[in-house]
């Protein structure tokens, strides 16, 4: 996306950047996406997807949830919400992703329990580190 941006000039045309992008769909899902469009267009003689937006809509309704801010809260409440073997730092960025998907639900109190949460299990980590080296 970075490069449709810098260099608009390299696409004479939407169906230019759709292809390029559909390129770069290599893996799983999105594979099986990009070749059904393909095979569509085999088969009609006219490729499904006519405009930029057209691509954006429908890539969304493929690979966005339909409802993040929903999912967000039912993940958050959830009991199986845990930093499990994850790093601090990788488990903070998940919590944040999840926080920022769904800021007006949370509210300060509810901020600063999860807070005193991670404090605390960064704190036993830190002695649990201290106690290994010794």
């Amino acid at each position: 996306m970075l490069y449709l941006r810098l260099a608009p000039e390299q696409f004479s045309c939407n169906k230019e950047k759709i292809f390029w992008t559909l390129a770069f769909f290599k893996d799983g899902r999105a594979t099986k996406w990009s070749e059904n469009l393909f095979h569509q267009e085999a088969d009609t003689g006219i490729f499904s997807i006519q405009s930029w937006t057209d691509f954006e809509q429908q890539f969304q309704s493929q690979f966005f949830l339909v409802n993040a801010e929903l999912d967000a809260i039912h993940t958050l409440e959830g009991s199986s919400y845990y930093q499990e073997n994850q790093t601090v730092d990788d488990y903070l960025d998940s919590f944040l992703t999840l926080v920022s998907q769904k800021v007006t639900y949370l509210f300060c109190d509810e901020l600063d329990i999860v807070s005193k949460e991670l404090r605390s299990r960064v704190r036993q980590a830190t002695k649990d580190v201290v106690k290994s080296e010794v």
